[in-house]
Parts: structure tokens; C-alpha cells; sequence
């Protein structure tokens, strides 16, 4: 191996049993490893040499009769992807996983080099744990112009648990927003989004008479779904529009200089490591105080 080559971590091993009948690999990996739960991950695995059997790399064509010892690797470099230096406020962190106040106006991952995900490893801690990944992996997302708490994963086994927790709806996600327009003190709205169903319950927390925008009003969210934009679209559709939202806004009533009133305050989840119920908030931004310096958050 030259110097150039990516040093390999092995962070999971699999024992074969007595097979009845000569197998794939590709046909039993997905049971075997936690890290990777789908075939579409083993076949990836696979193409990146990251699986050896007995110490050796193999592909997909590769068969099983019993007994081997099957090891699956991550890669310890990374050169892809460059690193940030942005100072994160950390909520919270194990080694398992973090959560963070992400700040508006920052992509949270992509290619571009200005995202927060590769500001990340300059912030948090490397996880001790033998699965632990080089770069930390935000697990869901926030718009651009969205503030508030973000979940992050640090080892292999947390990514692939907690977005088994956001695949089956088990996080609970509040959020607060600053609105346009007379609402009902609470209600639910169930619009699909791109022919999906959607749903997003809202209880008013305070609401003033404004001139330039009818009413202003804080907002507490709650989103029974995950799809893109849905808070943003659901209060427009109802007519009551996110207070600086130039996408989905009503024309005329856009509020400039401010960015995007919406912000991520709270998760709540069963540590799927540890089995602890973490439940922590991000406080608003000063422009929400600043509108309604009387609610404490």
C-alpha cells in the first residue's frame, strides 16, 4: 500500500453461520452489518473496497459458504471535502452525537465549501467510540435562512439510528415563527406538498396589531411530517406568510434586511445509544426579541 492510499478503519466484523447453500455477499450483508441497512449501502461499501472476507477485499460476486469473518471498513481520509473554521454554539454533545445552534444564512451541506457540515469537525469532539466517523454528519436539515437546533451524528451505528428515529416520526421537532396576517389561536393544517401528505399543528403564543402587515404574530410549530419547505408553504397557503419570506411571501408585504423569521427551538428523541430522553432548545435570535421583548422563551 503506498503512502498515498486511504488508511482503513474496521468498524464492524461478522461471524458467518452454517449456510445451507452457498450465498452472495451482497445477499446477506445488509442483515449482517448495523451500519449499512440496505443493499444500496453494501453495494457501495463494496465498490470502495471498505469489505473484507478473511482479510481480503472482494466484491459483490464474492460467495459465502459458512465461518468467514467479514469486516467492514470506513475510510480515515478524506480529502473531498474541505474544512471550516466557524465557531458553532454546541447545545449539546456525547459520543454519540451533538446538537448545535445553526446559524440563518449558512447552508447546512452540499458541495459548496461554505456549509456547516464542514465546519463541524473543527467544533466537536472526535468520538471515542471504534465507529467513529472523521467527519460528523448532520442527520436532517434546515433551510438556509432557518435558525435553530440541528442534530448531528459522530459514529456510524448513531447515523444510522437516528435516522431510523426521523424515518418513523419517533423526533419531536418544535418550532417558532413570526407571521403576517389574523390566525386562528390554534389549529392544524394538512395540505399535501408534492403529493404528500402533510401536516403542521400551530398554536398562536402572541399576537399585535401592526400597521404596514395587518398582524404580527409568534408562533409555535409543529411539524407532523418532514417535507421541504412545509412550514414556509403551510402558513402561506393559509395566508398568514412567515414575516421576510421572499420565496412564498405575499407580494408587497416582504420584509427585507432580516432574513427569514423561523427558527428551530426544540428536539425531543429517546438517545438511541444510551436510551436517555434528550430534550434541549435553541433560543430564538435577538430579531425575535426585538419584535416581542415581552415573551420569554
Amino acid at each position: 500500500m503506498n503512502s498515498n492510499s486511504p488508511k482503513l478503519l474496521k468498524i464492524e466484523s461478522y461471524i458467518v453461520p452454517t449456510l445451507l447453500k452457498k450465498t452472495r455477499l451482497q445477499d446477506l450483508a445488509a442483515d449482517m452489518f448495523t451500519m449499512l441497512p440496505t443493499k444500496s449501502g453494501v453495494k457501495k461499501a463494496l465498490k470502495n473496497k471498505l469489505v473484507k472476507i478473511d482479510n481480503q477485499i472482494v466484491n459483490s460476486s464474492t460467495f459465502l459458504y459458512g465461518g468467514e469473518t467479514i469486516d467492514l471498513y470506513q475510510n480515515q481520509k478524506n480529502n473531498q471535502k474541505p474544512t471550516i473554521q466557524i465557531a458553532l454554539k454546541i447545545i449539546y454533545e456525547d459520543e454519540h452525537l451533538a446538537l448545535i445552534n445553526k446559524p440563518a444564512g449558512i447552508t447546512v451541506s452540499g458541495t459548496k465549501k461554505y456549509t456547516l457540515e464542514n465546519a463541524l469537525s473543527g467544533n466537536l469532539a472526535k468520538s471515542k467510540e471504534p465507529d467513529a466517523l472523521i467527519r460528523p454528519e448532520p442527520i436532517h436539515r434546515l433551510d438556509h435562512p432557518t435558525s435553530g437546533i440541528l442534530l448531528i451524528g459522530k459514529t456510524s451505528k448513531s447515523v444510522v439510528a437516528l435516522n431510523k428515529l426521523f424515518e418513523n416520526r419517533t423526533i419531536r421537532k418544535t418550532y417558532y415563527a413570526i407571521t403576517i396576517g389574523k390566525m386562528q389561536p390554534f389549529g392544524s393544517i394538512e395540505t399535501a406538498i408534492e403529493t404528500k401528505n402533510a401536516r403542521t399543528s400551530y398554536e398562536v403564543i402572541y399576537s399585535e396589531k401592526s400597521d404596514r402587515f395587518d398582524f404580527l404574530n409568534l408562533v409555535k410549530l409543529s411539524p407532523h411530517s418532514g417535507r421541504k419547505h412545509q412550514l414556509r408553504i403551510h402558513l402561506s397557503e393559509q395566508e398568514t406568510p412567515i414575516l421576510g419570506d421572499k420565496t412564498y411571501g405575499s407580494e408587497g408585504k416582504i420584509l427585507n434586511g432580516n432574513g427569514l423569521y423561523l427558527h428551530a427551538y426544540s428536539l425531543e428523541f429517546t438517545h438511541p445509544i444510551t436510551g436517555d430522553t434528550i430534550n434541549y432548545k435553541a433560543k430564538p435570535p435577538k430579531k425575535f426579541t426585538r419584535l416581542f421583548p415581552e415573551i420569554t422563551y
